[in-house]
């Protein structure tokens, strides 16, 4: 996802002071044309229509353009709770073939790695325990009306769920170093920091919603770095246990006659 999505929570206000910018000069540019009469006239009335047919305008300008924007955050939303369901499912799947790959090589080289093994499916087990599935339609409809909550659990859950996936690579490198496969890994650079709920939604409302600018854009940015660096450590994962040589048996010797 862009960054430019971050523009969203602005866009609310800049609409708002444009539309008004708009009434406001139509309405003193018609109020300086009627003349200065104790009674009606035909001018005055000639003035006054258009001034009634503008702020109607006005405000079916603004209904359009808000429902346009409504779209726009609930397709924000959509987007952001889609990714990261379908992050956290597939790193899932990652974890329970991992698991299972050291342990088929454990079995193989009789190497004793069990407690490792456990602290692995133990961070697997936690992650299909928190990082369950959320509805990102209902959430798009409904955190397009109060989005507080949305970005709320997408600020906590990418942070929770990188350190447990940090756990879960510190076991998992134990592990296969035990078993005489050494593994060189790039650490994240830089890790999601814990940022504060409570903080940002203060700034977001002491602001007017500019600092809720910044608030969208971490939402993006935040994950996305997490993605690229994941790209890369499942890539020297892979590339790196691919060239893991299989265990040779033991060569049977030769019966005696």
């Amino acid at each position: 996802m862009s960054g430019a999505w971050a523009i969203v929570p602005l866009l609310p206000t800049i609409v708002g002071i444009a539309v008004a910018t708009i009434v406001f000069a139509v309405i003193f540019s018609l109020l300086a044309n009627i003349p200065r009469t104790t009674t009606p006239t035909n001018s005055t009335i000639t003035t006054v229509g258009p001034l009634i047919v503008a702020l109607f305008g006005a405000i079916i300008l603004a209904g359009l353009t808000y429902f346009i924007l409504l779209i726009l955050v609930i397709v924000l939303i959509f987007k952001l709770v889609s990714r990261r369901n379908n992050h956290f499912n597939r790193q899932i799947l990652l974890q329970e073939d991992l698991v299972s790959m050291a342990r088929e090589l454990a079995a193989k080289r009789g190497v004793d790695v069990s407690i490792l093994l456990n602290n692995m499916e133990r961070s697997v087990r936690e992650a299909r325990l928190e990082e369950t599935e959320k509805n990102a339609t209902l959430y798009a409809i409904v955190g397009s009306l109060v989005w507080i909550y949305a970005a709320y659990f997408l600020m906590k859950d990418f942070f929770k769920h990188e350190r447990r996936e940090d756990l879960f690579i510190n076991d998992m490198l134990r592990t296969f170093n035990a078993l005489e496969v050494p593994i060189n890994f790039p650490y994240r650079n830089p890790p999601i920091p814990d940022r504060s709920f409570a903080l940002y939604f203060v700034l977001t409302l002491i602001t007017g919603s500019i600092f809720g600018v910044y608030w969208v854009y971490v939402l993006v940015t935040d994950p996305n770095n997490h993605f690229r660096q994941q790209m890369l450590m499942e890539d020297t994962i892979m590339a790196q246990l691919s060239s893991t040589p299989s265990p040779t048996s033991p060569i049977p010797s030769a019966p005696t006659s």
